[in-house]
């Protein structure tokens, strides 16, 4: 029996069946023309592995048809939205085989066609939803995929599924890519896509209103050079890339067909790949982009590297100087890097760079039949290539791509990380001065380079000589300067000398009781310069005071405006602070941690200089009755987000595992676009890569925010800032202090508090009536279930923040029901003193932290 048969039999049966006759019809995979679908019934593929049918998102009134896996419950995980961008008003659809064999869905009220497949000029057709996802129109005897009419593969959403291709067919004209949806609730095309560019090598996009903003990197015969994660994979996925005259596309496969996998372009502008755990019951989030400073598109401009594993994260290479000094030496390495020496097309030589991403690729040349030796001919034999790389680094490697246009978006990994060779035209005069270089650089052979390399040991030795005996006499003049510099009141004049152009050494530090000597290369600002940007340290341009001593606001001579946290000289707690500080923040580069510009360490004046933040602390806006309206219901959840994102890198994705240690409201401070920084690392620790958990004998940090494991026995551990996290959330929904906070009739502390009304499902009384009357209930009610979770009383119970930021961002990831959360922070009013309560009463820009001397 043929499939059509087999089907019509199936139908046939069906309608003898009346009792079961709605329920059943509702399990076939294949619409025909007399069989249309309305909304209170689905096609379910042959496997059961996915079903199609009409949904609503959230509250909304809109209704459409789309895709979603069957076997996955009780959240419904939708791939593919038929009319995304053309949505019934109405429940009362109609999907239909239409008169010129296409797919129709109508208004059933109206008659109106509200969306359609192309025209297939064939009447004799069925509609049919494979076990792969794909819902296919085909001719009604004739199921060869090669044959199909339409397939709603052609035509995805936002979400790649194993088997669909991402990139161009010449034979329909179509490149497939991927878009996101407008938010959460609302599946209309948004401003995120995912897109193949197929000039050039070909790679791929991520982009934002059409902005590039993430870039994979050209495919290299094994991964996509800028996703060494893809080597990883191990026995779970396959990855394709065809490159023919007929297309140009990538795809996946699961070799374990039961493994559901899927990437995601998010709605919030997030590259994500999903793996469905069964025994959990959740989607683990595999993989993502963008995850760090370096996966920003153009991060370090022209001939910039970018490396996650240097501080600060732009670098030029050999050959190179920054383009523009000031605002290199300040961190922003947008304007990239320029040639120290032109070039002479005859005489110039390659450097060899590690461990690459390759540079942006649309106009590179490609010959995958050339060797790299041909390849090198190529180039230097054309004035006009500035580098050339393998294509394809499988095996031995083979292939050519050659630059003839400036390098753009270059990142360098770690060696056990991933990468490739490429190989940069630099100038013989630069050549001369590196070792590191590549085939055919040296033409004046070994006796050159001794003799160069004793010359210049020799004049470095006469110049150290010179500059130390310079730097010792500079020290004795500067100290008697320097005492008069705060008492001057003269104009402010212009000075490209005020910033001294040199890294800051700190030796001995101390890391878990070890000692090593490291240089971390901080801009290190005049005393002089500070005194003038903050005029004189003014009581006008003080921020606020903590007990490290007070931060004040200056401006520069350039004009940029900056934070000055000065150590106060009798504060014993703030010298380490300050230490702890520089060694820390100095090697995190990310958009959620405050960024610090440099150091001013001069006799007994130690100061730390920042970005300046317009809108100072969170603390200042959200417990403040005249300014929480400020953060409506999105300024807030994006905050979440922001912080959540902050505390991931610090735990998971930077060089060093972070432990913050005093995460609080007052920590979080918000830039002129109320994009949260986290600020002070004067109480973190670097944990080593197979440490969890740590416990000291002096417990720092502030009331309220203190997990109970941290508080009673010192042990802290990622957990630690989880929960502090947790109360932050909960602080931020309901704009309330959990210290100082008391339910007026049931003695309440904000957690016992929110978790009360969660469990009585009266969860959104807890939102902050400021934050307006725009917001998505169910986002509300996920961040207070969210904040729960990370406020449970053992740590073993917590997320980590890689779970947390999925919860957050995915709505289709389930959220666990938390359990008690730990109230030991807690006090009831009769367990306060006055004074205690008076001060929990006031609240300053920079709450005081609290150390606890253990006497045990």
């Amino acid at each position: 029996m043929n499939p059509p048969q087999f089907h019509f039999f199936i139908l046939f049966f069906l309608f003898l069946l009346p009792n079961h006759h709605h329920h059943l019809v509702s399990a076939i995979d294949i619409l025909t023309p007399g069989t249309p679908l309305t909304k209170d019934q689905t096609l379910i593929s042959l496997g059961g592995n996915f079903e199609l049918g009409f949904f609503n998102p959230g509250n909304s009134n809109s209704w459409y048809i789309g895709i979603w896996y069957k076997r996955i419950l009780p959240v419904r995980t939708i791939v593919w939205v038929a009319n995304r961008d053309h949505p019934l008003t109405n429940s009362s659809g109609l999907l239909k085989i239409g008169e010129l064999g296409n797919l129709l869905l109508l208004d059933e009220d109206s008659g109106t066609p509200v969306w359609s497949s192309n025209q297939t000029k064939d009447s004799n057709t069925v509609a049919q939803l494979l076990d792969n996802g794909n819902f296919v129109v085909r001719h009604q005897d004739d199921a060869d995929s090669a044959d199909f009419l339409w397939q709603s593969f052609d035509y995805p959403t936002d979400t790649l599924l194993p088997g669909m291709k991402l990139g161009w067919d010449s034979k329909t004209g179509l490149n497939r890519n991927l878009t996101s949806w407008k938010t959460a609730n609302d599946p209309s095309s948004g401003d995120y896509s995912f897109v193949l560019d197929t000039s050039g090598f070909p790679e791929i996009f991520l982009t934002d209103k059409g902005i590039r903003i993430y870039r994979s990197g050209p495919w290299n015969g094994l991964r996509f050079s800028g996703v060494p994660e893809m080597k990883a994979t191990g026995p779970v996925i396959d990855f394709t890339f065809v490159t023919s005259k007929d297309e140009v596309y990538y795809s996946f496969d699961m070799r374990n067909n039961s493994v559901y996998s899927r990437l995601v372009v998010n709605y919030t502008g997030f590259l994500q790949r999903f793996t469905w755990i069964e025994d959990s019951g959740v989607w683990n989030l595999y993989w993502y982009a963008r995850k760090d400073q370096c996966d920003f598109y153009k991060e370090c401009g022209y001939y910039g590297i970018c490396d996650t594993n240097a501080s600060p994260v732009c670098k030029c290479m050999t050959g190179f100087e920054p383009r523009n000094p000031q605002a290199w030496y300040l961190r922003d390495g947008s304007d990239g890097c320029k040639r120290k020496h032109g070039l002479e097309c005859g005489s110039d030589g390659f450097l060899t760079l590690n461990n690459m991403k390759l540079p942006e690729s649309s106009t590179a040349f490609l010959d995958s039949s050339m060797s790299l030796s041909d390849c090198e001919k190529m180039c230097r034999g054309n004035c006009s290539c500035t580098a050339y790389a393998n294509s394809d680094i499988a095996g031995s490697g083979s292939g050519c791509a050659i630059w003839t246009v400036d390098l753009l978006d270059l990142r360098q990994y770690a060696a056990a990380e991933g990468g490739q060779n490429l190989y940069i035209r630099l100038a013989a005069s630069d050549i001369d001065q590196t070792s590191n270089v590549g085939s055919g650089t040296d033409s004046n052979g070994n006796a050159k380079r001794i003799i160069m390399i004793v010359g210049i040991v020799v004049g470095c030795a006469v110049v150290l000589s010179l500059v130390t005996i310079w730097l010792v006499h500079r020290r004795i003049k500067s100290q008697r300067e320097k005492r008069s510099a705060i008492n001057y009141k003269g104009p402010r004049e212009k000075s490209q000398d005020l910033l001294l152009k040199a890294p800051v050494t700190l030796s001995k530090r101390e890391y878990s009781g070890e000692s090593t000597t490291e240089e971390f290369e901080l801009p290190l600002f005049d005393f002089s310069t500070i005194a003038l940007a903050t005029d004189n340290f003014s009581q006008a341009n003080k921020l606020g005071q903590g007990g490290f001593g007070s931060v004040y606001k200056g401006t520069l001579v350039e004009g940029q405006d900056i934070a000055v946290k000065r150590l106060s000289k009798t504060s014993g707690q703030g010298v380490e602070e300050f230490k702890n500080e520089v060694r820390l923040i100095a090697k995190l580069q990310h958009r959620n941690l405050v960024r610090l510009l440099g150091c001013c360490v001069d006799a007994e004046e130690k100061m730390l200089i920042y970005e300046y933040m317009e809108n100072k602390s969170l603390d200042s806006i959200l417990f403040n009755q005249e300014k929480s309206s400020l953060l409506n219901w999105q300024s807030r959840f994006n905050i979440i987000c922001g912080i959540a994102r902050g505390l991931l890198y610090m735990h998971q994705d930077s060089r060093f595992r972070i432990i913050h240690r005093d995460l609080k409201a007052s920590n979080i401070l918000l830039d002129k676009e109320m994009i949260p920084k986290i600020s002070d690392f004067g109480m973190a620790r670097i944990f080593g890569g197979d440490e969890t958990e740590a416990s000291t004998r002096r417990v720092v940090g502030t009331y309220g925010y203190m997990s109970p494991e941290y508080a009673m026995d010192g042990i802290f551990s990622v957990k630690s800032d989880v929960f502090s996290f947790g109360v932050l959330v909960l602080e931020i929904v309901s704009g309330k202090k959990n210290r100082g906070f008391y339910h007026v009739n049931n003695q309440l502390n904000l957690l016992s508090y929110a978790w009360k009304l969660w469990r009585e499902g009266r969860g959104l009384e807890l939102l902050d009536s400021t934050a307006g009357e725009k917001f998505d209930s169910y986002e509300v009610m996920r961040c207070i279930q969210v904040g729960l979770l990370c406020v449970q009383e053992h740590a073993e119970d917590r997320p980590d923040m890689a779970n947390v930021v999925l919860l957050l961002r995915c709505e289709s990831a389930p959220v666990p029901n938390p359990k008690h959360p730990g109230f030991i922070l807690g006090r009831r009013p009769d367990h306060t003193s006055s004074s205690s309560s008076k001060q929990d009463e006031s609240f300053t820009v920079n709450q005081v932290t609290v150390t606890i001397m253990d006497g045990r």
